[in-house]
């Protein structure tokens, strides 16, 4: 068992999304062992990136507050290294093909496998062009994970039969963001998945309160978050790991609840 399925195991999942170096790397990973320390079973971090298209504006200001203190591709892979001598939960990074393509592909997917990195999305990278970074991720046996959006419509059995790590559901149209409610008939997307891939899929952008997140994992295998927790983090800052482990402990309880 890879160790993302492992995040899934006998389990509804919930999956913490945390922008790298906002306000800092010291507090990315506070925030992250706080997750870890109150049951979030997977992690997404976020890489920076000057043009973040699937990012609504919470997410984009988090990019913009690292990349102008400094943070690095190399500064975040240092962080995980040190992560990784105490936090055992699959971890994957969520960026942007420039990034990937500016690093050096087959550096980034050596150095995702050296560091511990379980998988990378890419959300700006189309189905049909995925074979750009598919050789050099399984070369170094990091999963390239892909995403389910509304519109992806009559791709989704294919998407699915090809799916590696989790499917990363879109709830809705649009960017990144807490949302009031979900109407996208999700249950189909999914159904469609079952029927093509025993690969767990995971529902995320628009979630934000306990209510939602347990609506997500009794449709889909989890829930994941992110703005809410990057609004907690650009709230109170350094001081932030606390309440995102409150947070995170909060949503974990309503996701394991599913009836």
């Amino acid at each position: 068992m890879t160790r993302i399925a492992s995040a899934f195991e006998n389990k509804k999942a919930f999956i913490a999304f945390i922008t790298c170096g906002d306000p800092d790397l010291a507090t990315t990973a506070a925030c992250v062992r706080s997750a870890v320390e109150n049951g979030a079973d997977l992690v997404e971090l976020g890489i920076p990136f000057s043009d973040p298209t699937a990012e609504g504006p919470v997410i984009q200001g988090a990019n913009l507050r690292a990349l102008t203190g400094g943070v690095t591709t190399d500064k975040i892979f240092d962080m995980v290294r040190e992560l990784r001598k105490d936090v055992s939960v699959p971890m994957v990074f969520m960026t942007y093909v420039n990034v990937v393509f500016s690093y050096g592909a087959e550096r980034f997917f050596e150095t995702c496998k050296e560091t511990g990195m379980d998988g990378v999305i890419l959300p700006d990278l189309p189905y049909e062009e995925k074979e750009e970074f598919l050789p050099v991720s399984r070369k170094h046996g990091v999963d390239l994970i892909s995403l389910i959006a509304p519109t992806s419509e009559n791709r989704i059995a294919m998407i699915a039969k090809e799916a590696e790590g989790f499917l990363y559901i879109v709830s809705s149209l649009g960017v990144t963001g807490t949302r009031s409610e979900i109407k996208t008939d999700l249950k189909s997307i999914v159904d469609v998945v079952r029927q093509n891939t025993d690969i767990p899929c995971a529902i995320g952008f628009g979630i934000s309160t306990p209510e939602q997140a347990q609506k997500m994992a009794g449709i889909s295998d989890g829930a994941i978050v992110g703005s809410a927790i990057v609004k907690l983090i650009e709230r109170y800052g350094k001081g932030a790991p606390e309440h995102v482990g409150a947070y995170v402990r909060e949503m974990v309880e309503a996701v394991r609840n599913v009836s």
